[in-house]
């Protein structure tokens, strides 16, 4: 039996630059809120050019995640991870001086075009660089809590900030953080890349992006202007791309995402379950903040504060998960998980206009420890699954089941708790306000607190208490949807379970006798490694199956074992 080799401190110094991204791009992702009304004043955006500036980034983000995962597995991916950080820079730096919101669109643009060859970058290096599965899991988890963590500090950067200088200090702040990691990643950083990627398909590449950017967009329009001839077009639209593309895929030897990982229940479920998460999770982070600082009235930084539990849950699930999977079956955990974070959706569901600020504590804590046991395992799943080669393309399709579930949450949860906060207010506004007022407070909360300060003393009160009982009422209903959802995932990954009699990682559950973590069995003479000479990958290794199936004392699960520890 040949050991895998277990990780050294090159190796973690390595990770250290991988997280430096990762909390870049999430912090990107919450701090912009702060500087909305700032930038608004000062770049006079009309409400198309606002919506651009917000969602441009994700908008490229979305599209070109699987384009970049793909160019990084062919030309290598610390090759890639130094190109994106210094697009990603120099374009912070424009935006950060923007002299219009044109000029800040683009810029947004570019740094979603830099932020799509971060993310799959640092995931799949970290594929490369961990061969050990003990070693892999525990980095994955510091991976996933570091982009827990870069969430969470956003609101209190993006409050200090703004409190002490102008709005373009938001995107200014990633610009020291780039220098370290182009600086620093080539000397921690090995090279890794597909050695036979084949041909690069453009027509696929053309399909990709006519099936994800149009229903991106359709989404964030059924989100913010209701389902309409419009609407259903971008998503039509997208829907027959997308079967195009998935046609098209079967058809090349050498496909831009690999259907056939789609055919293993654990993988799919594993993807499935990440978007869940993230559907359910944006949730939170649309309405917890505003909820924080218009209904409770609290300042921004002090609103990053009580955001700030659940960031600590988020580590310490990611912690949790790596001792776990030591012992108990990965669906298990998984399920564990996804309940704990459900549960915590409920507790928010009870938050009201007078309650205590502590059940938002609570709610964190259940949330970001759940999501974070449960992320970090299926995550390992899904990059353990993956031959090391191909490591880019399923981390890309990993990012992108997130970006895709960050618009269906915006649509369906937004949708949900924009319809109810209608019906609530339309029941609570006092009779004979001024026409503007009342169609003000009934488009959104933060419209309704504007319109209220223009009227005398009571009358304000009234419509104020009118449109926080409205808001709180479409908080708690689509936390209580987003912890159905989370608690569906759970039921997922129990069902994979009991259908397959392996953990989400293909392992057996059962007593049957296997090698030990981190050992693979010696197929032929020589190591079995990436890239050596005389060495038998998983595909060689699945291939010997039939063979190994006529050997006495030779059973082809083993062997298959042998080909998912790699």
């Amino acid at each position: 039996m040949a050991e895998v080799p277990r990780a050294g401190s090159r190796e973690w110094t390595a990770l250290g630059a991988l997280a430096l991204p990762v909390i870049l791009i999430s912090v990107d992702m919450t701090v912009l809120n702060f500087a909305i009304p700032w930038l608004a004043e000062s770049l006079r955006p009309d409400s198309t050019e606002l919506l651009w500036i917000v969602d441009v980034y994700g908008f490229f983000l979305a599209g070109l995640l699987v384009l970049m995962g793909n160019l990084g597995d062919r030309i290598g991916r610390r090759k890639l991870l130094l190109a994106g950080g210094a697009a990603f820079g120099v374009a912070s730096a424009l935006a950060a001086f923007a002299p219009s919101a044109g000029a800040l669109i683009a810029a947004r643009a570019v740094m979603g075009l830099g932020g799509a060859t971060l993310m799959p970058s640092t995931l799949s290096m970290i594929r490369s660089i961990f061969p050990h599965p003990t070693d892999r899991r525990t980095a994955i988890g510091i991976w996933s809590g570091a982009f827990a963590a870069g969430a969470g500090m956003g609101p209190i950067i993006g409050g200090f900030l703004m409190e002490h200088f102008w709005w373009g200090s938001v995107f200014l702040i990633n610009v020291p953080v780039m220098m370290i990691l182009l600086v620093a990643a080539p000397f921690v950083l090995p090279e890794s890349r597909d050695p036979a990627p084949g041909r690069f398909d453009l027509l696929s590449a053309l399909l990709w992006l006519g099936a994800i950017l149009p229903v991106v967009y359709g989404l964030k329009e059924l989100a913010t202007q209701g389902f309409g001839v419009g609407t259903a077009l971008w998503l039509v639209g997208g829907i027959v791309a997308g079967v195009l593309f998935v046609v098209r895929q079967f058809v090349l030897d050498d496909p831009l995402i690999d259907l056939t990982l789609f055919r293993s229940r654990e993988f799919s479920v594993a993807v499935l379950v990440n978007m869940l998460g993230i559907f359910a999770l944006v949730g939170m982070l649309f309405y917890v903040p505003q909820y924080l600082q218009i209904v409770r009235d609290l300042d921004p930084m002090s609103s990053g504060w009580w955001i700030m539990p659940a960031v600590g849950g988020s580590i310490l699930g990611a912690v949790a998960a790596t001792l776990a999977a030591r012992r108990y079956p990965l669906p298990r955990i998984i399920a564990v998980g996804l309940v704990l974070s459900a549960a915590g959706f409920w507790v928010g569901s009870a938050m009201g206009v007078h309650t205590t600020l502590v059940l938002v504590a609570v709610a964190g804590v259940l949330i970001g420890f759940g999501s974070d046991l449960a992320g970090t395992l299926t995550n390992d799943v899904i990059m353990s699954g993956t031959p090391a080669d191909k490591a880019g393309r399923a981390s890309a399709v990993s990012e992108t089941s997130y970006e895709l579930g960050g618009a269906l949450g915006t649509a369906v949860l937004g949708s949900i708790g924009n319809a109810v906060y209608v019906a609530e207010i339309a029941k609570r506004l006092p009779h004979g306000l001024p026409e503007g007022v009342t169609i003000a407070a009934e488009q959104t909360l933060g419209n309704a607190e504007v319109a209220a300060a223009q009227l005398p003393g009571e009358l304000r009160h009234l419509v104020e208490e009118a449109a926080e009982l409205a808001f709180t009422q479409a908080m708690s209903t689509s936390l209580l949807v987003a912890g159905v959802f989370v608690a569906a995932g759970a039921l997922l990954s129990l069902l994979v379970d009991r259908s397959s009699g392996q953990d989400v990682s293909g392992r057996e559950t059962g007593p049957r006798e296997r090698p030990e973590d981190g050992e693979i069995p010696r197929l032929e003479e020589g190591v079995v490694g990436e890239g050596v000479p005389g060495d038998r990958g998983p595909e060689q290794i699945a291939q010997a199956e039939p063979v190994a199936a006529h050997q006495p004392g030779v059973e082809p699960r083993d062997l298959r074992e042998g080909a998912e520890d790699l």
